[in-house]
């Protein structure tokens, strides 16, 4: 017996190596030896401490040179003496270098007089960067100038490495430092709208990460402090925290602004000055106001988005529960009334941007999606406009139990976001499916009739014996209307007619190994003893799991070829074509390794996109990320062109949408995806972040 049961396994294991649509690897954080940055530059130093040659050039100058082996606040209150005696941006650059460089000597022995200093360097960067009186001065192409950017930036995340350390960093609070030219008091500001004080659980800092395996890695280059949010759960959360997943990690920006008409200049024991720490959210602010400026914050989207994808619990595990432990997912997610399964997002809800949902395939999770959500939020225009969400199901069940599931969802979500159904983005809602995700996908802009229940029973449904609960279940599998929401989908590498890797063997394995949740079990237990006299042969109620219900010749595809769609969607579809056999199925012709070309065409689709690529990686082929990156501009341009909604962007997203379909026509046919974990390593904190010009 323990032999026939470790061959059924191996079949299984066959089986989903070869068919298996997730990412099996996940994002995993590994600690990393940091090499130094100051050790690839050439620097003069003097009693120990790394100067440019220009600084020292400052403190010749006014016959300071000895100083810097004495108390470094008395050295930078001399500094910041000739500041106030004789204003010029070099003086202020060479207190900013000098005070950001002793704060990294006395940090590990002195972290409060290092955030002290710490502070004094950011503040007195910002006022060479935009003290007024300097514009006419100002050479944005002077290496102290590139410097300033870098030691505000280095000097900020320094002071926000003390303040979390001792403190802690949440909105609200106030911290203080005492510089040179007096005490400052630092104060933590929200400037987004979307988020609530208490959403704030822990800071981690970009710099501590670096990432593997993801091809692309998005940062946008300006000021601020990138840096990796934590969130927390709290008592009355709003409703839309039960589609948060634990522990979400989300970007923010840290820009440090003193308050307008604040003499910088002269040191006053007798007031205290203010300055605030603004969070930012990168995915909806790219740059902030400064008089007539605007400055380009420092942004990284990727770094936040691969650290909570590291959780192991969010990748191989939940992809084998999907398959072999459906209950698993059934069960509460923690601190919620709602089960692990279900629709995640992973950025606070909009009202006004359109819902993207990602569906997965066959055993697999959310986690395979990572790499076409990663380059798709490098588009401002997508970023502005457009939020992303993720449907995780069982995948052991036929497809068709998870349609109907995903439709309830749909519903309740929308009672929950938009019980008014005011909200006009809402109704561009864009679904996209991989593999057997994209059934799900189409299921839900269909017409059922009488279509697929004609694929069980000759008899009315009225006629069927059964419990009330086992009745509406049935009635919910086969009757439905289209959503009014889903404007469009796309389909990738989507079984259309099954595809023959369902056959005989790999029926009889599935059906040994794959477990559906035990409520669909019992319900289509019930209603067939309780029917036999009703139903037809090879009926729908009989397909058990989802190798089943994927065989080319299962009544549900000739059903849904035939069902009304909804004229206000629009279809997209995209094929994977290589040349391989397989000791499993008899794939003759074009394939993509799992399904034929001819089940994978979309006759219904209004594009249809053929690429060199395999069914299991065919979503991460940078054709396939193009061609939804035009889909999604093109839904842009048409939902904003009406009525003149934004006119602006809309022509915006027209033009960009042009240039990625000339892109698609340039980049090779063939692409080997990359075999690579996505993973990020945490780096120990050793080394300068800044870099002297």
């Amino acid at each position: 017996m323990k032999i026939r049961r470790a061959l059924w396994i191996c079949g299984l294991a066959v089986l989903a190596a070869s068919t298996g649509c997730a990412a099996v690897r996940h994002t995993r954080v590994q600690d990393l030896s940091r090499f130094p940055i100051l050790s690839r530059i050439r620097v003069v130093t003097w009693a120990d401490l790394p100067v440019s040659d220009r600084t020292l050039q400052i403190l010749r100058q006014y016959g300071m040179e000895d100083d810097l082996t004495e108390d470094p606040q008395q050295t930078l209150a001399r500094v910041q003496t000739i500041i106030e005696q004789e204003p010029n941006p070099e003086t202020i650059y060479a207190y900013t270098e000098l005070s950001y460089q002793y704060a990294r000597r006395v940090e590990a022995d002195d972290p409060r007089l290092a955030l002290d200093l710490y502070g004094g360097a950011v503040l007195h960067a910002y006022q060479y960067l935009f003290d007024p009186r300097f514009t006419p001065a100002r050479n944005p192409y002077d290496p102290w100038f590139r410097g300033a950017c870098d030691l505000y930036n280095a000097a900020l995340e320094g002071t926000l490495r003390i303040i979390c350390a001792r403190t802690g960093l949440r909105p609200g609070t106030t911290h203080t430092i005492v510089s040179a030219n007096g005490t400052w008091d630092l104060t933590c500001v929200l400037r987004e709208a979307c988020w609530d004080p208490r959403d704030f659980g822990r800071f981690e800092f970009v710099s501590d990460y670096r990432l593997q395996g993801l091809r692309n890695h998005h940062v946008g280059y300006g000021l601020g402090v990138p840096l990796i949010a934590v969130r927390r759960s709290y008592p009355d959360e709003p409703p839309v925290a039960k589609y948060y997943p634990p522990n979400l990690s989300f970007p923010v920006t840290v820009f440090l602004r003193p308050y307008p008409h604040v003499d910088t200049d002269h040191a006053r024991s007798d007031i205290r000055r203010a300055a605030a720490l603004e969070l930012y959210d990168p995915i909806m602010t790219s740059d902030v106001k400064l008089g007539n400026l605007r400055v380009p914050l420092q942004t990284d989207l990727t770094t936040p988005l691969a650290t909570f994808l590291s959780n192991p619990t969010l990748g191989k595990s939940l992809q084998n529960a999907s398959l072999l432990d459906p209950e698993r997912l059934m069960s509460l997610r923690p601190g919620s009334d709602k089960p692990i399964m279900g629709l995640y997002m992973v950025q606070p809800y909009d009202p006004n941007r359109i819902p993207v949902i990602f569906i997965h395939g066959w055993r697999s999770t959310p986690m395979t999606w990572i790499q076409m959500f990663n380059d798709l939020r490098s588009s401002p225009l997508i970023r502005e406009h457009f939020q992303f969400w993720f449907y995780l199901y069982p995948t052991g069940q036929p497809f068709w139990i998870s349609a109907v599931q995903f439709r309830r969802d749909l519903h309740e979500l929308r009672q929950t976001m938009d019980p008014s159904y005011s909200r006009p983005a809402m109704d561009q809602m864009v679904l996209i499916g991989h593999s057997m995700g994209g059934l799900v996908a189409e299921l839900q802009t269909m017409e059922s009739g009488q279509l697929f229940w004609n694929q069980v029973s000759d008899h009315p449904f009225e006629e069927v014996r059964g419990d009330p609960a086992a009745l509406a279940q049935l009635r919910d599998y086969f009757f439905f209307h289209p959503n009014p929401s889903v404007r469009r989908v796309i389909t990738i590498a989507t079984p259309h007619q099954g595809t023959p890797y369902s056959n005989e063997f790999t029926q009889r394995v599935a059906g040994r190994l794959i477990s559906i949740p035990q409520g669909v079990a019992q319900t289509q237990r019930v209603l067939l003893n309780d029917n036999r006299d009703l139903l037809r042969p090879n009926n729908l109620i009989e397909y058990r799991h989802s190798v089943d219900a994927l065989a080319p010749d299962c009544p549900i595809f000739a059903a849904m070829r035939q069902a009304p769609r909804a004229p206000w969607t629009t279809y997209h579809n995209i094929i994977g074509t290589i040349s391989r056999t397989s000791l499993l199925a008899d794939l003759r012709g074009d394939s993509d390794g799992i399904i034929t070309r001819e089940s994978g065409h979309a006759p219904h689709a209004a594009s249809e996109l053929v690429i060199a690529a395999e069914h299991t990686v065919i979503h991460a082929h940078p054709l396939a990320i193009l061609e939804v990156k035009r889909i999604l501009l093109e839904h842009l341009r048409e939902y904003l062109g009406q009525d003149g909604l934004n006119l602006a962007d809309a022509q915006a997203a027209t033009e960009e949408a042009a240039a990625v379909d000339r892109a698609i026509q340039a980049v090779p046919a063939i692409w080997e995806s990359a075999e690579e974990t996505p993973r990020v390593r945490r780096l120990p904190p050793t080394g300068s972040l800044f870099v002297r010009p």
